[in-house]
């Protein structure tokens, strides 16, 4: 749907994804930033956490969310994921599908996201394994 925009940090993702940011509001008139972000198969970002929440609105393929804690959530195309502010999770494509999103990060004069370091590949293969049943 839109270009695939610049490689993403490896110091924030694991494996090779793409952000094209859409709306950076540099002046701030509209509080919130816009992204589209795709993720190659096993692709995935860091536990992080937006302090202004996060909203992401599914676009392609297969992937996971998961909050700190918690058992990881299987996404599809049209799936919407609601992050409250200050969770920690990570998010990112299955091993074997690309996975498409559009994030929105609100309320960006709370802050940046702040980063917790990697899913490990353990985390993410329990993911990937309890992802395949609904929860």
């Amino acid at each position: 749907m839109f270009a695939k925009g610049e490689k993403a940090s490896s110091n924030v993702f694991i494996g090779t994804a793409w952000v094209n940011l859409l709306v950076p509001d540099a002046d701030g008139i509209y509080d919130c930033q816009v992204y589209d972000v795709v993720f190659e198969p096993g692709a995935r970002n860091h536990w992080h956490s937006h302090p202004g929440g996060q909203l992401l609105l599914i676009t392609q393929g297969m992937g996971f969310y998961q909050e700190r804690g918690k058992v990881a959530r299987r996404l599809r195309e049209g799936d919407v994921v609601q992050i409250p502010p200050d969770v920690e999770h990570w998010h990112g494509a299955a091993p074997d599908d690309g996975f498409t999103h559009i994030g929105i990060s609100p309320n960006t004069h709370k802050g940046a996201a702040a980063w917790f370091g990697p899913v490990t590949d353990e985390e993410y293969e329990a993911a990937a394994n309890d992802g395949n049943r609904q929860v």
